[in-house]
């Protein structure tokens, strides 16, 4: 009875945080200066067709049946049809959305591989040199812009050394050679046995991702210290050094394992950043992803686009955020 309370609370939980989501792109998609109407047909047309197309837009209804016109339609996966593509946007969305999720997927990966050992690198070494090392890291990765941070890689790695692809996802003679499966080039290509089109997939998407990675290395580095210098300081790391127990044992079995839960979180709500925060890193590298559609389709006015492309990034963050919920409650029973 308690599991079905429990799971009944989480559902409800679940249903009004989304429904507090198309609120938000509701108002949001109302209150922006722009007027979507005029983005249909132009500033130059007739009276009596602008007001023909308010009404299939449903504009001169009130404004809660607006609403619930929008919830209704979102349920089902109706975000409307682009202006830019002339397609409908959740066929856009399901396009592009994989280039975003192999870049912050490959990102976070880095940012894990990197940042925790980091992170427990400065907490064992407080205050020494490895510790300054890992606090001068962090303090870059909050500090410097990643556009910036973009454009320079570009200009050493691709252009003086060579070492990486340029822009874009994938070399121009490549396209179209493996068929997409999951979306993700890396994927399909190796699931197609295209080695060449693997090669030159990973060669694009190593810098984009080191650049946005870095970010996660520090965020994740810098909470990781945090975790370990707390729990190195706990009464029962105490007792295990005072029997005599190794440090490593120590440090990789007692301490790592009681950070385990909070880090859970901390890489999953990286991850949920990196998703919405690629942005910048997909304009920078003309990445075709959900960030840069969502770029142009600003620049275009296109609001059905911009709202479509806000709800999916916004249920991903609300969606990794439960389920970093859940995966906490797994690992520690007593957070049940």
């Amino acid at each position: 009875m308690s599991l079905l309370r429990q799971s009944s609370a989480f559902l409800l939980q679940v249903a009004l945080t989304f429904l507090g989501l198309l609120a938000v792109t509701f108002f949001i998609g109302r209150v922006v200066p722009i007027d979507p109407v005029l983005a249909v047909v132009g500033d130059q047309a007739p009276r009596d067709v602008y007001e023909q197309v308010r009404r299939e837009l449903g504009l001169d209804q009130p404004l809660w049946t607006q609403f619930l016109i929008y919830v209704q339609k979102m349920l089902v996966g109706d975000f409307g049809q682009s202006l830019v593509t002339n397609r409908p946007v959740i066929e856009d969305i399901v396009r592009v959305f994989p280039a975003t999720l192999e870049l912050a997927t490959f990102a976070t990966i880095i940012g894990v591989m990197l940042g925790v050992p980091m992170g427990m690198a400065g907490a064992i070494w407080q205050d020494r040199w490895p510790d300054q090392i890992v606090r001068v890291i962090g303090l870059v990765g909050y500090s410097v812009p990643i556009f910036w941070l973009g454009i320079i890689g570009l200009l050493v790695f691709y252009g003086i050394l060579g070492w990486v692809q340029g822009p874009g996802r994938l070399g121009v003679i490549f396209e179209d050679i493996v068929r997409p499966v999951t979306g993700i080039l890396l994927i399909d290509s190796a699931l197609a046995g295209e080695w060449e089109v693997f090669r030159n997939a990973f060669g694009h998407v190593v810098l984009p991702s080191l650049v946005l990675g870095y970010f996660s290395v520090a965020y994740i580095a810098r909470m990781t210290r945090s975790f370990m210098l707390e729990q190195l300081s706990q009464e029962y790391i105490v007792a295990a050094r005072a029997k005599g127990m190794s440090e490593t044992r120590v440090i990789w079995v007692h301490a790592l394992r009681n950070i385990a839960v909070p880090l859970v979180t901390v890489i999953a709500l990286s991850y949920a950043r990196l998703l919405e925060g690629a942005v910048l890193t997909e304009t920078v590298f003309a990445w075709p992803g959900l960030g840069r559609y969502l770029t142009t389709a600003l620049l275009a006015a296109d609001m059905n686009a911009v709202l479509g492309a806000t709800i999916v990034v916004g249920a991903v963050f609300v969606g990794v955020n439960l389920l970093s919920d859940l995966l906490y409650r797994v690992l520690d029973p007593r957070a049940k």
